[in-house]
């Protein structure tokens, strides 16, 4: 094992999981990110060597606030919880539904990569990785032939949520570029997991839209920053 260390939040099943799983297999001590500390621990317990629980709720402030009092210096914080709560389309949803999107999608990010940054400022080659989504392109859902826009604006709080996420990582991109960041979004694909029931009645494997955000997190001092990209490691449209 290295003495690199990273955060995932949301880290207790899904795409979060297999990302701390291969950043564990990669030597590195991986805070597992949990606001249910019994699921963390399972997922702990499954992951193994250099997993360690670490409760945290990005919604609650207090709860990030004593999340990062807990961790002394950072390499990597991959910002991966996320929810959908609502499907529906702009003209159909609820201003509730979009801000308890906004809350986790993107003000916990914010919340999160804030209380954090100390922690990443002690490291030598700090990398921040956004799981966002690539039907948060605004480009691709502008596209009459891509399958983005054949939902005709269906899930618009999630979508949007993904899309100001990509705003927001490009902005931290620029600022923090000076001081050695890496600070990327990753499009992880369409994945077996809980997040919709689109999404749980997939084939797709989260272990490969993981290994997308570990490439981003491992990224060596000469890779790119404030950038967009598919789980290949190809570009993604804005």
């Amino acid at each position: 094992m290295n003495d690199r260390t990273a955060l995932v939040t949301g880290a207790n099943k899904g795409i979060g999981k297999e990302i701390a799983r291969q950043l564990v297999a990669e030597g590195l001590t991986v805070h597992v990110g949990s606001r249910d500390a019994e699921r963390g621990r399972r997922a702990v317990r499954e992951i193994g060597g250099g997993a360690r629980l670490l409760v945290l709720d990005v919604t609650d402030a207090d709860s990030v606030a004593t999340a990062a009092a807990q961790v002394e210096r950072l390499d990597v914080l991959v910002n991966n919880a996320g929810i959908m709560v609502d499907g529906r389309t702009a003209p159909e949803a609820d201003l509730d539904g979009f801000r308890r999107t906004y809350e986790t999608n993107l003000f916990g990010v914010l919340a999160v990569t804030n209380a954090f940054l100390p922690a990443l400022r002690r490291s030598a080659a700090p990398r921040i990785v956004n799981v966002s989504s690539g039907t948060g392109s605004l480009t691709w859902s502008a596209d009459p032939d891509h399958q983005f826009a054949v939902s005709a604006g269906a899930g618009a709080a999630y979508r949007s949520s993904k899309t100001a996420l990509n705003a927001l990582t490009l902005f931290y991109a620029q600022t923090l570029a000076p001081e050695g960041f890496k600070v990327n979004a990753l499009a992880p694909g369409l994945r077996s997991t809980d997040l919709n029931a689109r999404a749980a009645a997939s084939d797709g494997d989260p272990a490969e839209g993981a290994a997308g955000a570990v490439r981003l997190a491992l990224l060596p001092d000469a890779g790119p920053t404030g950038g967009f990209f598919s789980w290949d490691g190809t570009p993604a449209a804005w």
